[in-house]
C-alpha cells in the first residue's frame, strides 16, 4: 500500500480550443498528471491490468471541529465524481489504459489530501479486512 501526499484533481472535459485558451482548470489538470507522474516515479510503483486506489478528500476550512469530526472517515458522495478522479489517475499511469480491466476506487473525507495505492487482489483484501 502507498500514500501520496498529493490533491486529486479530476479531470475535466476538454475541447481541440484548450490547447490555445489554457483554461485554469485545464492546466490545473496538467499540473496535477506531472506531479502524480514524478511521485510514482520516485517510488518506483508497478500497475499492470488492475487498479486499487483510495482518494482522501480534505473538509473544507468553513466546517466546524463539530462536523469535521462527525464526517472524517465517512464516504465522500459529493463532486468531484469518483470516476472523474479514476480518469485523472489512469491519464497520468499510463499512455494507453485499455488493458485496465479492474478498477476498485473510492473516496473517503479526511484531514489532508491524499491518494492511496494498493497493490494485488490480495493486498487489496487484507486492506479491506
Amino acid at each position: 500500500m502507498i500514500n501520496l501526499k498529493i490533491k486529486a484533481v479530476p479531470k475535466p472535459r476538454m475541447t481541440r480550443a484548450d490547447t490555445w485558451k489554457k483554461r485554469p482548470c485545464v492546466l490545473n489538470y496538467w499540473a496535477y498528471k506531472d506531479e502524480l507522474n514524478d511521485k510514482l516515479k520516485s517510488i518506483d510503483i508497478e500497475l499492470k491490468d488492475e487498479l486499487f486506489v483510495e482518494f482522501y478528500i480534505k473538509m473544507p476550512k468553513s466546517w466546524s471541529k463539530k462536523k469535521k469530526a462527525e464526517y472524517l472517515g465517512e464516504r465522500h458522495q459529493q463532486k468531484p465524481d469518483v470516476d472523474n478522479l479514476v480518469k485523472g489517475v489512469m491519464d497520468a499511469l499510463f499512455k494507453e489504459d485499455s488493458h485496465v480491466h479492474t478498477i476498485y476506487a473510492k473516496k473517503t473525507w479526511a484531514e489532508e489530501s491524499s491518494i492511496t495505492f494498493i497493490s494485488g487482489k490480495s493486498g487489496l483484501i487484507r486492506y479491506l479486512s
